[in-house]
């Protein structure tokens, strides 16, 4: 697999907490909002430039995404960031209560992901991939990272984790209480260790942004089209990525909540989810202890659910996940669930936000059954990713997030 080191845009050691934003996706429009309220610096500025303006606006409209260029360029200008002198290759390591997770940010090729061997596991929606390949060639940059993962090897992991031991360029604990350390290797030798390492890798694997990844390639190929002549060195043929071995990446619950039981009483909805699942109450809160035990919690009550034999194909990957279990033998058949994308009747809440958040949701009257799942393993993303296999909507939550603004990938 081909890792390429780059000369990274990035923030003054001492404007890093400031610039360094979330995700563009895990925050809505008005959270965004108020963090530029009170921080004139976060990146996203440049990663919502919807923000820059007081109107609704049209996030397809390349007039508006040209906000983000010029944010950019103002923090360019005002040396508040800067183009590294030379390609380097960025170790990162993320520390979250009692999780280390230490990867690099580097940039990965178009044609890997063309030819799947950067391996995928969700459907991506065309709409997002048009929003976000259009600020790609607006902004002409990437400006958050893809979260790959590979195969761990302890060969490869402790290549990298011999570079953590010095001072690092980048030390700061953000506002959720996630501490980010970077440093930065310049050396020729020691870039080229890990380049070669990864030549002996097959494979990589999106842990989290799909659509990122999915709009970096389509503004590559748009920039192929504009270019015949393209040398497959330019900037465009490559997307920025931050990348981690499997065995240190952390996968928590992604939790479901519906709105109401589909015109049955409870007890005709306990009737029918007793035919595939054997129900057992619990006394005091419920959070479940291994795969296949699915929390419920309603009218005050929380119960496990265990999948009854034969309601599920043990030998199929996807199927026998526990989301997939719940969809096909519960929120289908019997709360009318069919398409979980789009129904507006459910909700996720990602486990970062706890049991707590559920038993909220379903107390205040704002929903009136929560399921609480137990975490996708990575194994079983691996198999479906190898198999070439797309996981059902909101099967994993990673924790932490990369944050954006580290380090930018300008083409």
């Amino acid at each position: 697999m081909i890792i390429r080191p780059f000369k990274a845009l990035r923030p003054t050691k001492d404007m890093v907490s400031k610039i360094a934003a979330k995700p563009y996706d895990v925050v809505t429009e008005e959270q965004a909002r108020e963090v530029a309220n009170n921080n004139p610096y976060t990146f996203y500025k440049v990663s919502r430039p919807e923000i820059n303006y007081n109107h609704p606006v049209d996030t397809h409209d390349p007039e508006i995404l040209k906000a983000g260029r010029k944010h950019l360029e103002w923090l360019i200008d005002n040396g508040y960031m800067f183009v590294e002198d030379k390609p380097c290759i960025y170790i990162y390591q993320q520390h979250w209560r009692d999780h280390v997770q230490t990867g690099f940010f580097a940039t990965f090729s178009v044609d890997e992901y063309i030819e799947n061997k950067i391996k995928k596991h969700e459907l991506t929606r065309k709409d997002k991939e048009d929003e976000r390949a259009l600020h790609v060639k607006v902004v002409k940059a990437h400006t958050g990272p893809v979260f790959l993962m590979y195969k761990s090897k302890p060969e490869v992991d402790s290549l990298i984790m011999k570079h953590t031991n010095g001072a690092p360029d980048y030390d700061f604990t953000d506002e959720t209480g996630v501490r980010h350390i970077v440093w930065v290797l310049k050396d020729d030798n020691e870039i080229q260790q890990i380049v070669e390492a990864f030549k002996e890798i097959d494979a990589f694997y999106i842990a989290d942004g799909h659509h990122r990844a999915a709009a970096a390639v389509r503004a590559a190929i748009d920039f192929r089209n504009e270019n015949p002549n393209y040398s497959k060195e330019e900037e465009f043929n490559y997307f920025l990525a931050a990348i981690f071995p499997h065995s240190q990446l952390k996968i928590l619950d992604y939790n479901r909540v519906v709105k109401d039981l589909n015109g049955m009483s409870e007890e005709e909805f306990f009737k029918k989810v007793s035919e595939k699942f054997n129900v057992t109450p619990i006394s005091g809160t419920y959070k479940p202890e291994g795969k296949h035990s699915i929390g419920m919690y309603i009218s005050g009550r929380w119960y496990k659910l265990e999948p009854k034999l034969g309601t599920y194909d043990e030998n199929d990957v996807i199927a026998s996940l526990d989301v997939s279990i719940l969809q096909n033998n519960l929120l289908a058949p019997i709360l009318g669930i069919e398409n979980p994308r789009t129904d507006k009747r459910i909700d996720f809440v990602g486990g970062i936000l706890g049991i707590e958040e559920l038993i909220r949701l379903v107390d205040s009257g704002a929903f009136k059954v929560a399921f609480a799942m137990y975490p996708t393993s990575i194994d079983d993303l691996l198999k479906v990713s190898d198999e070439g296999k797309i996981m059902p909507p909101k099967s994993t939550w990673f924790e932490p997030k990369l944050k954006s603004g580290i380090v930018v990938h300008l083409i």
